[in-house]
């Protein structure tokens, strides 16, 4: 499905928090390794900022891509209220940059996970089509402690090079989540898809009822998700639902957050999106 961008260039102040819902985010953390060129940008510098930020807008589940294992430990330690689910792209275990998930387990009891690869051999690590690079998905269902709803969360990482790897990896998932959510719960998909809005392979989700939040929410706004370090202003990180009864929220998390030393800093080169959906 070709998806449309034509909301104008204007950010809504709008707070997740005074809704009732389930709260899901979608950050792209930028990997770092520990030998990471980035700077004053680098995890080192800016990983107390990753902290506040999340701390702030205390979403109910969180879709991370590109954290590595170097930064695992200082969220697991820091994010106290949050679990972790996700496997190493390169060997699913521990090596390689993870699609992981995060979960308030106030909020959210964890029914089961697993992790699959976009690629023809789906159910072990490897690169698919013309990828640049080994990309792994990572989904759960979750039930609301609050509801008692159950709903599936579903967190990928396209290929930002392989144009048949987004399309057929777009067409995977739609597989997959059709195959695993047998009881067509709701489902919610995000992450870095790597693809403008227009790009044609969201042709591979026609047909499978999924709103984009950031078009079909009650309040949203149009800012950028990938701004490389303040530098560019492109839109290729999404949340996706269906099956929710509405969507009054959608926004760009593209505020600084105090460092280490108090300074306003970055948490990644792409904004976090967040989105309230209600069951």
């Amino acid at each position: 499905m070709a998806i449309l961008w034509m909301l104008p260039f204007v950010c809504v102040a709008a707070s997740e928090k005074t809704y009732d819902g389930v709260t899901i985010m979608s950050y792209n953390i930028r990997c770092d390794s520990g030998k990471h060129k980035d700077g004053t940008n680098s995890w080192e510098f800016r990983w107390k900022s990753v902290i506040n930020m999340i701390d702030a807008c205390g979403a109910d589940v969180i879709g991370l891509q590109e954290v590595t294992p170097f930064q695992l430990p200082l969220l697991k330690d820091y994010c106290e209220k949050y679990r972790f689910k996700g496997v190493g792209r390169d060997d699913g275990k521990k090596k390689g940059e993870q699609t992981a998930i995060m979960y308030r387990a106030d909020k959210v009891a964890l029914v089961k996970w697993g992790a699959f690869w976009l690629s023809e051999t789906p159910d072990k690590p490897g690169k698919g089509w013309d990828a640049s690079h080994p990309r792994v998905t990572t989904w759960a269902i979750f039930r609301s402690k609050k509801s008692g709803e159950r709903f599936m969360v579903v967190n990928t990482h396209l290929d930002h090079k392989g144009a048949q790897a987004q399309a057929n990896g777009l067409k995977l998932i739609m597989d997959k989540i059709q195959e695993i959510n047998k009881k067509a719960y709701p489902v919610v998909l995000m992450g870095d898809l790597n693809i403008k809005p227009d790009s044609p392979a969201f042709a591979s989700m026609e047909g499978h009822g999924f709103q984009d939040a950031r078009l079909c929410a009650d309040k949203t706004d149009s800012c950028e998700s990938f701004h490389g370090w303040g530098k560019r202003a492109l839109v290729i990180d999404y949340i996706f639902a269906k099956g929710f009864s509405a969507i009054p929220l959608f926004r760009t998390v593209n505020e600084k957050y105090k460092d280490e030393a108090g300074e306003p800093h970055f948490v990644s080169d792409h904004n976090p999106i967040i989105s309230c959906l209600i069951f």
